[in-house]
């Protein structure tokens, strides 16, 4: 059965849709502000779940001291919106980028991450185009085996290198430990701190991540801010993490049912190219509101297969649903705008306007 809200939004905009409560969304922001202030850490917001200048406007008001972006494009559009604290906690190579790096440098104040020596070469060319000095800060792997350095003693070798880098600042150390690692991230801190000393360096920024670990905020000695992310709206992996209940659940895909062509099964409106592969390691691709039981069991790009064979209340061609999406981050980058609401009233449409920034 479809609500009054969804009804509305189904008409005057079509569906799939994404849609934001916005009085959810100022309650994440409020919450995750209350616990990074308890802890005595800073909180840098990143903005790649919600690309949004007006959402980073929001969490900047309410505390934090700046955001996080992984993209220079992300980084350039919240510039030109008046942001002026910006990490970009991603590698960033080449001539093309050193010249934009430069000028966004010109502008605002930016820090970025380099977890290798090339990369560190290569941002004196930033810092030239701006004719100011680049606030660098050395990503460490502390467990993902994702990006960032493997020991201490690459850490030291690095910040020697931006220490005597023509127009580099040695800032600080990036983090992003793994929701059981903190024991052993605190390890690799204290070694590097250690061995920064004694190159009479300390590190200003101590900066860990991410939404997952917002139970674990503080628990490093030393750390100086968090990387939160995907609080804002959350999903069905913050919760099974542990972070979040449905209610902080802020971002619903609105999707109809266009097919029931047997009795256990049927087809949303609302494919691959709407709630993305990502299983985020859950079963299936999505939690639909109304009907709990039933399963997105897979996808064609504008498909959603339903399993109905376990739910005790099925839904009729026509009837739009409201699914929460195992990965918020992708669907928003999907989209070019979401729809606001309050209650069952809808406010307004806010642009994704860092959305598809892929370099």
């Amino acid at each position: 059965m479809t609500s009054p809200l969804a009804a509305k939004i189904a008409r005057e905009y079509g569906t799939p849709a994404l849609v934001i409560d916005m009085d959810r969304v100022e309650r994440n922001i409020a919450r995750v502000q209350s616990i990074c202030d308890a802890a005595g850490v800073a909180n840098r917001p990143h903005i790649k779940t919600h690309k949004s200048p007006l959402l980073a406007q929001l969490q900047i008001k309410a505390g934090a001291k700046g955001i996080t972006c992984q993209k220079l494009g992300e980084a350039e559009v919240m510039a030109d919106a008046g942001i002026n604290d910006i990490l970009i906690s991603y590698n960033l190579l080449g001539d093309e980028k050193m010249a934009r790096l430069g000028a966004l440098l010109a502008k605002t104040h930016v820090t970025v991450a380099a977890d290798n020596e090339v990369v560190i070469a290569g941002l004196p060319g930033a810092a030239a185009v701006a004719r100011r000095s680049l606030p660098v800060v050395i990503e460490c792997d502390t467990g993902r085996k994702r990006a960032g350095v493997e020991t201490p003693a690459e850490v030291i070798a690095l910040a020697r290198q931006i220490r005597d880098a023509r127009g580099l600042t040695f800032a600080g150390l990036l983090m992003y430990p793994t929701e059981t690692g903190w024991s052993d991230a605190q390890r690799f801190y204290d070694e590097a701190l250690a061995g920064l000393r004694q190159l009479g360096l300390d590190p200003a920024i101590v900066s860990t991540g991410g939404s997952p670990n917002l139970k674990n905020v503080g628990q490093l000695k030393g750390a100086t801010e968090h990387r939160p992310g995907t609080y804002i709206y959350n999903d069905r992996m913050q919760v099974a993490a542990g972070v979040a209940t449905w209610e902080d659940c802020a971002l619903h895909v609105y999707s109809t049912v266009v097919s029931r062509a047997a009795p256990d099964r049927g087809i949303l409106d609302a494919g691959s190219k709407t709630l993305t592969a990502d299983t985020g390691g859950l079963d299936g691709y999505g939690l639909i509101l109304e009907h709990p039981q039933a399963r997105i069991a897979r996808f064609a790009e504008e498909h959603g297969f339903l399993d109905l064979s376990r739910s005790n209340t099925r839904p009729a061609v026509g009837d739009v649903v409201r699914i929460v999406p195992n990965h918020v981050c992708v669907v928003v980058n999907m989209s070019d705008e979401v729809v606001m609401v309050r209650g069952d009233e809808i406010v307004g449409i806010l642009p994704v306007a860092a959305r598809g920034k892929l370099r």
